[in-house]
């Protein structure tokens, strides 16, 4: 029964990464071909969400929150 949530668990945090991923691109996408106006707007663009992204990025325990509201499996305990 572990080995099946522990699976269900890295399933559902690899999704989470994925979509967090997609919605940094499509951020990326929209400063870029929309509200930049010149080339150096859009390299600044280009890069900086995509590095604010990278530093920002979600810590184990609030990722570990959201995946159990809102699919009901739990961070995996660690054995000894």
């Amino acid at each position: 029964m572990t080995d099946n949530q522990n699976e269900k668990y890295i399933f559902y945090t690899k999704v989470a990464w994925a979509i967090y991923t997609l919605i940094t691109i499509v951020i990326v996408a929209v400063l870029v071909l929309f509200v930049a106006r010149d080339n150096e707007e859009r390299f600044f663009y280009g890069l900086m969400p995509a590095a604010a992204a990278y530093v920002f990025r979600p810590m184990n325990k609030p990722f570990s929150k959201l995946i159990f509201k809102f699919t009901g499996v739990s961070h995996p305990t660690e054995k000894e």
